[in-house]
């Protein structure tokens, strides 16, 4: 059987996108009109983490494979076998859930935020050791909770970047 890929939701990284192209262009006219240097600053160090952010969000993959697991990010990869692993842990905080998988000598933590989520839960659960498995992992793989307000946020970003690029413009052409 050949590796199944998940990536971090559409939904989100298109808006997160967008984030970050408002962004340039809005320090491109902050640049263009010769506003005050505060506004490069404040813009620069809000354009910093969020492309950032945006490119460690695009960059993200897991891999389920046979035997192994490997999850891609920007700069490092993780390869963990199955037969390594110690522990699977699930935390759920309101429509937040983390599945942590750990071995003597790494861990890592998947989140929600990743599209299929309950296709990954349950790829996980049919190739884990059944001892590693609880039953708070197996409930929450039958019905894993939406996670949707880092999208809303995500888009009302998008539309306060527009509002402000366009008080910007309004007055210059």
């Amino acid at each position: 059987m050949e590796a199944t890929l998940y990536t971090i939701r559409k939904n989100f990284l298109i808006p997160l996108g967008l984030v970050v192209l408002l962004c340039f262009i809005l320090l491109a006219t902050v640049l263009f009109l010769q506003l005050p240097t505060a506004k490069i600053i404040i813009l620069t160090t809000f354009l910093l983490p969020a492309t950032i952010i945006f490119a460690e969000s695009c960059m993200r993959k897991v891999h389920v494979g046979t035997d192994s697991i490997k999850i891609k990010k920007l700069f490092r990869t993780k390869n963990m076998n199955y037969a390594d692993l110690t522990a699977v842990d699930t935390i759920k905080v309101k429509k937040r859930v983390f599945i942590s998988l750990s071995s003597e000598n790494d861990f890592v933590i998947l989140s929600n935020s990743y599209d299929n989520f309950n296709q990954l839960i349950n790829q996980l659960i049919e190739k884990l050791p059944e001892n590693l498995i609880n039953d708070e992992t197996k409930q929450l793989a039958q019905d894993p909770p939406q996670k949707c307000s880092d999208i809303f946020s995500a888009w009302l970003a998008v539309a306060v970047l527009l509002l402000i690029i366009w008080a910007q413009l309004r007055g210059t052409f």
